[in-house]
């Protein structure tokens, strides 16, 4: 049988839109979230109710697959079960490590944003939301595991800045993309072969979307793998 792919967070908005591209591609698929009744989903996706947050709900939802979409809404209290850090740090650190349980060595691709780079933003002010959100990358890039890093721009429910993308690395734009681009590139990041080991930024444009994704991983340089450096303060 097909190893099956899970979607973090697939209860949600952008996670329904992934989880429903990957199902049309003919995956089988998983929909994990904590409450994953709440979501229409496609007949045939598996539905597993587990909590990023706590390690121990995670190993069965992620046994045996072969890809992980981990596209979680991070909060924004300072501390507890709402913040940044426990969500999209903790909550990573806990998926990585159910993940590589049983010697399994499934693509982590891992949905984080613009701006992680740049900590004197606004943003940051709410529980630090974009350290924290870099150092689940960082976690990411040094766990071993095949990896796709995506940082979406602003997300939109339109394609209001138009349909082509634009792939970019550093950190250093702006600008908006449409749900189901984000979607379209955690896909082609777990299809297609040249996508391992890299970080970029996401973007629309005015033009047409793409009908070949490859030539766009193909010109990202692949990460510098970072060395650990414990946890924030």
């Amino acid at each position: 049988m097909q190893s099956p792919i899970a979607v973090i967070g697939g209860a949600g908005r952008t996670g329904v839109i992934i989880t429903r591209r990957l199902l049309k591609e003919g995956h089988r698929v998983r929909a994990i979230s904590r409450n994953p009744q709440r979501a229409v989903l496609p007949p045939g996706v598996e539905k597993h109710r587990a909590d990023v947050r706590y390690a121990d709900s995670l190993g069965p939802a992620l046994r045996g697959c072969s890809g992980i979409v981990f596209t979680v809404e991070p909060g924004t209290a300072d501390s507890g079960p709402h913040s940044p850090e426990t969500t999209v740090y903790d909550g990573v650190r806990n998926v990585l490590a159910a993940a590589a349980d049983d010697g399994q060595r499934p693509h982590v691709v891992l949905v984080s944003q613009i701006f992680v780079t740049r900590r004197e933003h606004p943003m940051n002010a709410y529980g630090r939301l974009l350290d924290w959100r870099l150092r689940g990358e960082d976690e990411v890039r040094a766990s071993g595991l095949p990896y796709t890093v995506i940082r979406p721009s602003w997300l939109t429910d339109s394609d209001v800045a138009g349909s082509r993308v634009r792939l970019e690395q550093h950190d250093r734009g702006d600008g908006w993309v449409s749900r189901k681009s984000m979607a379209e590139a955690c896909v082609q990041s777990l299809c297609l072969p040249g996508t391992g080991g890299k970080t970029f930024e996401l973007y629309n444009e005015p033009g047409e979307e793409p009908t070949n994704w490859a030539p766009l991983f193909d010109q990202l340089i692949p990460d510098r793998v970072p060395a650990y450096l414990g946890p924030v303060h």
